[in-house]
């Protein structure tokens, strides 16, 4: 088959499983071999050696064993000494490239984090983080090139990382707090969505003396039976609250399947996820680092934006996609610009001092910090964000392309909304768009904004919409249809929201 067709930008996605009519299996045994036989060929050519470490691991998803084994035939065909690591975080599978007396080569990591259970992937690390689009691309050329020698030999051993890279996560609390039982007296409690994020709750908070009763979904299960495994579901997050609230709990985390996102629940039930939780660690990382930047995707609001200024941070909004927003970042720091956070809406939260490593878990270990200190004092963490000024009313559709070259048209209509914009008194373009066109309106015409933009890999044009007035996004819709009618759009979304 077409290896090509399974790349997803800077990782590898796939059908895995049947159970949706109409998706039939695409990542099969012989696709993953291959593709891991390329990524051995490559990494060893990479990192100039003949003998290969390399760590493998993966979610809760149900075909997950079998990529495994494909994965470890591979192994022993190319002669890599393979380190099976059983369920982990996508995270951890970086960790073990650079934590004492592991320090792989490389790693993979199976997954297709959030997506359906009938979904599956990889994605794969060096010791300088997460392969880019441009290596997954090598990747694939070498394994449909072939050629490579297969030595044999090759061997596969179980460990246990995941307990190593929780003590990793205990020892940052407890230097961060100064105690040995920084969370004792607390209830803090998980729900890992029947991924792989059960481990925080059991390997971290339980150790560092928190009462985590009341946790759900902790157990693996690649069925995910309860709730998509998602901080940003509406239905997950609903679920998260309530935990909360029964539980009478201080703080609820919850984990999208892998752990490289995170989201937050206040003692009210209030979920703290894309912008609310980039103003509560773009907080914590001003109090530390005054004046740093602070990196986001493009749909982030006018009031974070705001949020982020008043407290002496600077807003450098980005592009959509996390490997975009995290290379923004590096790209800034390596132009002298201190940038302490790149984080897209989605959860993505990548720190400089770990590594611009997007993990949920280290986000999370983060935020606790926070709150034990300012519990420790009287105070209230989430009183950080009380400035924080949300929308009245947002909204997001998502526009079928139907010109057969989606790319070109797509970009068309973008260009034609920015002319009308920039010859309409009432449209205030932003200064700076990455992608799309941004436009601001006053309060006469819908007071809030709307951002027009192409999908990262579909023919979509993605809209949001936010307004800081009752009834305004209907007013900010309907000017937008009138300027989008006519055009080879499937306009049906909006006009179903404006019937």
């Amino acid at each position: 088959m077409d290896l090509k067709k399974l790349r997803n930008e800077s990782d590898i996605r796939g059908v895995a499983s049947e159970g949706i009519e109409g998706q039939h299996i695409n990542l099969t045994d012989e696709a993953i071999y291959e593709l891991a036989c390329g990524f051995f060929a490559w990494l060893g050519k990479r990192v100039g050696k003949d003998s290969l470490k390399v760590g493998v691991g993966r979610d809760s998803r149900i075909s997950g064993p079998r990529i495994l084994e494909a994965v470890k035939k591979a192994a022993a065909d190319m002669g890599v000494a393979l380190y099976d690591t059983g369920l982990a975080s996508t995270p951890a599978m970086f960790m073990s490239t650079i934590t004492e007396g592991f320090e792989y080569d490389g790693s993979i990591m199976i997954t297709a984090s959030h997506l359906p259970f009938n979904r599956n992937g990889m994605k794969f690390f060096v010791k300088e983080g997460g392969l880019e689009a441009s290596d997954i691309k090598e990747v694939i050329a070498v394994a449909e090139e072939g050629g490579f020698a297969k030595v044999g030999g090759g061997s596969c051993e179980s460990i246990d990382f995941m307990t190593v890279y929780a003590q990793i996560l205990v020892d940052i609390i407890r230097k961060g707090t100064g105690k040995e039982m920084p969370l004792a007296g607390t209830k803090v409690i998980v729900d890992a969505g029947n991924g792989a994020g059960g481990f925080y709750a059991n390997n971290v908070l339980k150790v560092l003396g928190a009462d985590t009763e009341g946790s759900q979904f902790l157990e693996p299960d690649g069925m995910f039976p309860n709730h998509i495994p998602n901080p940003e579901d509406k239905a997950a997050g609903e679920s998260i609250s309530k935990a909360v609230l029964n539980a009478k709990a201080d703080l609820g985390i919850i984990f999208d399947t892998d752990v490289d996102r995170a989201g937050v629940v206040d003692p009210n039930g209030r979920v703290i996820n894309r912008n609310r939780l980039i103003a509560l660690i773009g907080k914590i990382l001003l109090l530390e680092f005054p004046g740093t930047t602070i990196v986001t995707d493009s749909t982030t609001s006018s009031g974070l934006a705001k949020f982020i200024a008043e407290n002496g941070g600077v807003h450098h909004r980005f592009k959509r996609g996390y490997k975009n927003v995290i290379n923004e970042g590096i790209r800034l720091n390596g132009e002298g610009k201190d940038c302490q956070l790149a984080i897209e809406t989605s959860g993505h939260a990548a720190l400089k001092e770990n590594y611009f490593l997007d993990d949920g878990a280290y986000l999370v270990t983060k935020i606790l910090i926070t709150m034990a200190n300012m519990r420790a004092e009287g105070k209230d963490m989430f009183e950080l964000i009380a400035s924080l000024e949300e929308p009245k009313e947002a909204e997001e559709f998502r526009l079928n392309i139907k010109a057969e070259d989606f790319k070109a048209y797509g970009a068309q209509v973008i260009e034609s909304i920015k002319a009308a914009a920039e010859a309409d008194a009432k449209f205030t373009p932003a200064p700076t768009n990455y992608e799309g066109i941004r436009v601001s309106l006053d309060k006469d015409n819908g007071n809030g904004w709307f951002l027009v933009r192409m999908s990262l890999h579909d023919p979509l044009l993605p809209i949001n919409v936010e307004s800081d007035s009752v009834g305004g996004v209907r007013v900010i819709v309907e000017t937008l249809y009138g300027l989008l009618k006519g055009m080879d759009l499937d306009l049906s979304p909006i006009e179903k929201y404006l019937a």
